[in-house]
């Protein structure tokens, strides 16, 4: 029996008969003319949802494989990443082994770009794409499920309690053990949810859930047959910052923040077509843990990700106007010169009208999201 067939991507026979119904639904057919063609769909609906179909028939005609799939959607992700992200570098890369399935443990600032930068580096370094672990909070309308699974996404029950949801997790974990023994990369944030204000920070639940399969090895043994490695992906620009400044002001000034049915589709939607300047994506050492403190893993994670992690233009930008508006606020660090020196005019002018477009009760949020990558860096601790 296929014991995953609920929350794995689908296999290559499943594909051709996938693609077929996502074809033949108004639905996906709609949400595609409405992002590939926003203003004939807004005038002419009818005309937009004929071209793109017509379109798309014609893209998808031969697509019959995991593999052929994802070369079509290869070709518009790096046309998008190149477009947005006019400076792509990386590191760590060299340390992989492409005899060698890892889990890649990663910080978490965009729904779909996060996953899409990771891959974009490993094939075009000629290592295998990853599966990614996808929330099934993201996935309310039918074509979206479907769309992700054949792009090698596989479900997180988020949605699930008390029973259900710990025999979910322990399925979850079974899969990611499968993955990374049957040959295959993962990918997966260090904690639900992006991290809106800038502390990148793993959760031990995750954690505790990814060693429940093997629980004869004990918590550091199940970890550690997982190869696991810490990512950290840093933006020069987060095109949902303006989105986030937002949520984060009502959370504190009001207690809570509503999301409507069109709130992750709006995000997933501006985080891939928005300006994203310099992205760097840094693969950090495979983890040996030989603890088994969950505490202590999220910390050798989180060291990790910190240390790698690129700081941007930006960072500084929104540290030094921080320090001029709330000096209170930004903690004594120890900023090496060749750092603190780290702003060159243009990208201050820049970051400056992007900052004035923000409302002003948002924008020591907005400042903050920024700023806090380098206080964790440089924060003084003595």
């Amino acid at each position: 029996m296929d014991q995953f067939k609920e929350i794995r991507p689908y296999h290559d026979e499943e594909v051709r008969p996938v693609i077929d119904g996502l074809l033949d639904t108004p639905d996906f057919i709609n949400s595609i003319a409405g992002f590939a063609l926003p203003t004939l769909y807004r005038y002419a609906p009818r005309i937009a949802r004929f071209l793109t179909e017509k379109k798309l028939r014609k893209q998808l005609k031969h697509v019959d494989s995991v593999s052929s799939m994802q070369s079509v959607i290869a070709v518009y992700m790096d046309e998008m990443i190149e477009r947005t992200a006019p400076r792509l570098t990386h590191s760590g890369l060299e340390k992989l082994s492409k005899d060698k399935s890892y889990l890649f443990v990663s910080n978490h600032r965009d729904i779909a770009m996060d996953p899409a930068f990771v891959n974009y580096m490993l094939y075009h370094a000629g290592f295998d794409t990853v599966r990614i672990a996808i929330g099934d909070n993201l996935l309310k309308r039918p074509f979206v499920n479907d769309l992700m699974r054949l792009n090698k996404s596989f479900i997180v029950m988020r949605s699930l309690k008390g029973r259900e949801l710990l025999k979910s997790s322990k399925l979850l974990s079974e899969y990611i053990h499968h993955c990374i023994e049957t040959g295959h990369n993962v990918w997966i944030a260090q904690r639900e949810g992006r991290a809106k204000d800038g502390v990148d920070k793993t959760d031990t639940a995750l954690l505790k859930m990814l060693s429940m399969a093997k629980r004869s090895e004990g918590f550091s043994g199940s970890l550690n047959a997982l190869n696991i490695v810490p990512v950290s992906i840093s933006y020069e620009v987060d095109p949902c910052d303006a989105m986030k400044a937002d949520e984060l002001y009502q959370k504190a000034e009001k207690g809570s923040f509503q999301k409507d049915d069109q709130s992750d589709i709006n995000s997933i939607v501006t985080g891939m077509i928005g300006f994203k300047g310099h992205v760097h994506v840094a693969f950090g050492d495979e983890i040996k843990l030989e603890s088994d403190d969950a505490e202590e893993a999220a910390q050798i994670i989180d060291d990790q990700v910190l240390a790698n992690y690129q700081l941007q233009a930006t960072n500084y930008a929104a540290l030094y106007k921080l320090m001029a508006l709330c000096p209170e606020q930004v903690p004594e660090l120890k900023l090496p010169k060749a750092e603190s020196d780290l702003r060159s005019q243009e990208s201050v002018i820049a970051f400056e009208k992007r900052l004035a477009e923000i409302p002003e009760n948002q924008r020591l949020y907005f400042l903050r999201m920024y700023a806090n990558p380098v206080i964790r860096r440089f924060a003084s601790t003595s």
